[in-house]
């Protein structure tokens, strides 16, 4: 196996599994602070223990994330050693802020909300909770920023080396590129956060405890699940897309499976790529629609792939499901959330079981989604690292051999699994006790000293 596809391999795994605790974070951080400052506001204990059920489960999402980042960035040094010295100038910047701005306040806030969990919260948990939600969103800026300038680079100069240096931070953060990216990245997470907390609240309902929270939970959860959802394809996905469309059109061939350009193009709704007679197999076509959304106009020419060299070309076929799966599950998602607040609107919710059933079940794909989104987003990068300025097969470490590669992706493999584990029995060990689980054991605990 060649020494670049191994450091590839390594670096998608440990990212994909990392990029799980994120979404959470920052679509659970909102919940977080509601039920904190309402809960503070109204002094009502059943908010109290929402939100100390929700920060628990934050918590691990939270310890989880911190542990499986690290490895990340010492990959930069370890097998990206040529991408840090060409581009390290840059990208180091907005991580370095990360860690000093971004998850010092989300950290140090989390210690002063998990404090005296399951009381009514005082004035400094409730202004921690909204610093912890500041701090988890403030995190995924910086980060997605960094990865939006690999992806469009801006603000930089080449320096007499020929490295890359920062010449304008304010361009790197501030670009439209970036807020694009970052917006989308957001709504994909509230998406989750949304289909969570009511997934959770679902399950209660259904198992018939918890009721009064449980309805708070399907309440807010199918609100934040239905107006993210639309928000997620537009404008956030459209912004998205119009930015993919300008600055890497063979990306854009390469998600809708287009070889020839075309005008007035169709959209692939299903089809599978064959690279050898360049064409879909057994597609279904909307006539004329990618021609509106990439340029707005029914009749605009779309370059096909043909229309790049072959070496410019990402991974077509990955590139290509990972976007439709994505899009399929996101029309998924718009379907049951509206459906959901439908009923709820009619007040039905909490009584219609094949509903609650769907919203448990549907807690997972949301994650699958974002998944196959960054996915979408880094494989149609390729051959680039930094795009236009340096291709990945440039990039990777030159001291290190593949052996070294496989051998601590092996590690990394049973070390992540054994992490998965027990991230798995500790949220559904949190879910099994319940929002009222700690109030009843403090109460049974005074009942028997008394």
């Amino acid at each position: 196996m060649d020494v670049v596809l191994a450091d590839r391999l390594q670096f998608a795994f440990t990212i994909m599994f990392h990029y799980l605790f994120p979404i959470t974070t920052m679509g659970l951080a909102p919940f977080v602070a509601w039920f904190t400052v309402r809960a503070y506001r109204t002094q009502d204990e059943e908010r109290a223990r929402a939100a100390a059920f929700w920060t628990k489960i934050f918590t691990i999402n939270f310890a989880i994330g911190v542990v499986t980042g690290i490895p990340m960035e010492f990959q930069f040094g370890t097998n990206w050693a040529a991408f840090s010295a060409k581009a390290g100038a840059v990208v180091g910047q907005p991580l370095a802020m990360e860690g000093v701005y971004a998850f010092f306040l989300e950290s140090i806030f989390l210690g002063a909300l998990f404090y005296n969990r399951g009381r009514i919260p005082n004035k400094l948990q409730a202004v921690a909770g909204v610093m912890v939600w500041l701090g988890s969103w403030l995190s995924g800026f910086f980060i997605v920023a960094t990865d939006a300038w690999m992806q469009h680079p801006v603000g930089y100069v080449v320096a007499s080396d020929g490295s890359l240096q920062m010449g304008n931070l304010a361009a790197v953060l501030l670009s439209p590129f970036a807020w694009w990216q970052y917006t989308h990245v957001l709504a994909g997470a509230l998406v989750t956060g949304g289909f969570v907390v009511a997934g959770v609240g679902a399950y209660y309902l259904l198992a018939g405890r918890e009721e009064a929270i449980a309805r708070r939970f399907v309440h807010l959860g199918t609100i934040v699940a239905i107006v993210f959802s639309m928000l997620v394809i537009f404008p956030t996905g459209d912004g998205n897309s119009k930015n993919v469309t300008q600055y890497q059109p063979v990306k854009l061939a390469a998600m809708e499976g287009l070889f020839e350009s075309t005008k007035g193009a169709p959209l692939a709704i299903i089809g599978m790529p064959d690279l050898q007679n360049k064409s879909l197999i057994d597609p279904v076509f909307v006539p004329n629609i990618l021609s509106f959304l990439a340029y707005g106009n029914f009749d605009a020419n779309v370059k096909g792939l043909s229309a790049y060299a072959t070496e410019l070309w990402p991974p077509v076929e990955l590139t290509y499901y990972a976007y439709h799966v994505m899009v399929g599950l996101g029309t998924i998602f718009v379907t049951i959330a509206a459906v959901a607040a439908l009923l709820l609107w009619r007040k039905r919710l909490f009584q219609t079981r094949w509903m609650l059933w769907l919203m448990m079940l549907a807690m997972p794909f949301p994650y699958i989604a974002n998944e196959a989104g960054w996915t979408t987003t880094e494989v149609g990068r390729q051959p680039w690292i930094v795009y236009g300025l340096m291709k990945t097969a440039s990039a990777a470490s030159p001291t290190v051999v593949t052996g070294e590669t496989i051998f601590t992706l092996i590690g990394f493999v049973g070390m992540y699994f054994i992490l998965g584990v027990l991230f798995i029995y500790l949220v559904l060990r949190e879910i099994g006790i319940g929002p009222s689980g700690e109030a009843q054991v403090r109460e049974g605990s005074v009942e028997a000293v008394s």
